[in-house]
């Protein structure tokens, strides 16, 4: 059976067979926790490795119906565990209870970012995420402070996962071929629980700081402080110099000196 991938839904399917291995088996099984939700399997490239692992129990979450036809035939044995959700718009905890489980995917490119997002709500349950972006995006992640490439998303993440960037992919190991490079990285749930702050103040701060990136802190965050100085150690600095414990402790400042 034949499956077209389809431009609406972002696909691009990895045809190259040692690619799919390499990405199997860097899933760690972080944490004891080796149930695992794959998003958007297609035509199971990735699916086949994990599943000869012997060591997960794998749910498959697809929204191609096309897919989802093509899965059963392929793994009759797992069609209860094949899923036609759309991970995004999906109730996690009424699927999968409420025992930890881990994502892994080739992530359509266009909403990667989103399902990343989705997975820091439900961050509790979720101890890997291991997967595949466009590069600059999974370069973006797992940057570390100091360079251009530090943003948004590289500290909400990092302030509750540990990233490693993995390894690059070519265009060459899809059909179709992507105009971009893919990159592989793998996300373990740190040890920090919970913040010592308002976590939507905190997310606040992040992104107006991010939003005007060129402005140093002082400047970005004026609505934020209510006329307020800022500590000097922050003060002049610009967005992507400040490390997640220091945008806690900025945060910590404004909640307790400029909301009060």
């Amino acid at each position: 059976m034949f499956v077209r991938p389809k431009k609406h839904l972002g696909q691009h399917f990895l045809i190259d067979k040692n690619i799919s291995e390499k990405i199997a088996d860097q899933f760690t099984g972080h944490n004891g926790c080796f149930r695992v939700v794959e998003v958007g399997p297609g035509t199971g490239a990735l699916t086949n490795p994990l599943m000869k692992r012997g060591d997960l129990e794998l749910f498959l979450m697809e929204v191609d119906t096309e897919s989802i036809d093509f899965l059963i035939k392929a793994y009759p044995t797992y069609t209860k565990q094949i899923l036609q959700e759309d991970f995004l718009r999906a109730d996690l905890g009424a699927i999968m209870g409420e025992e930890p489980f881990s994502v892994v995917g080739n992530f359509p490119y266009n909403i990667s970012s989103q399902i990343l997002f989705k997975c820091l709500d439900y961050r509790h349950q979720i101890p890997e995420i291991m997967g595949m972006f466009q590069k600059e995006v999974a370069v973006r992640i797992a940057e570390a402070p100091g360079s251009k490439d530090y943003g948004i998303i590289s500290v909400l993440l990092q302030t509750f996962y540990t990233i490693n960037y993995c390894f690059t992919v070519d265009e060459q190991a899809f059909n179709p071929p992507p105009k971009v490079k893919s990159g592989v990285i793998r996300c373990l749930r740190n040890e920090r629980t919970s913040l010592p702050c308002s976590e939507k103040l905190f997310i606040r701060v992040v992104k107006t700081a991010f939003n005007q990136r060129r402005k140093t802190m002082r400047n970005s965050l004026k609505s934020l402080t209510n006329g307020k100085e800022l500590p000097s150690q922050f003060s002049g600095q610009r967005p992507e110099r400040l490390s997640v414990d220091e945008f806690i402790e900025l945060t910590q400042f404004i909640e307790a000196e400029c909301l009060s």
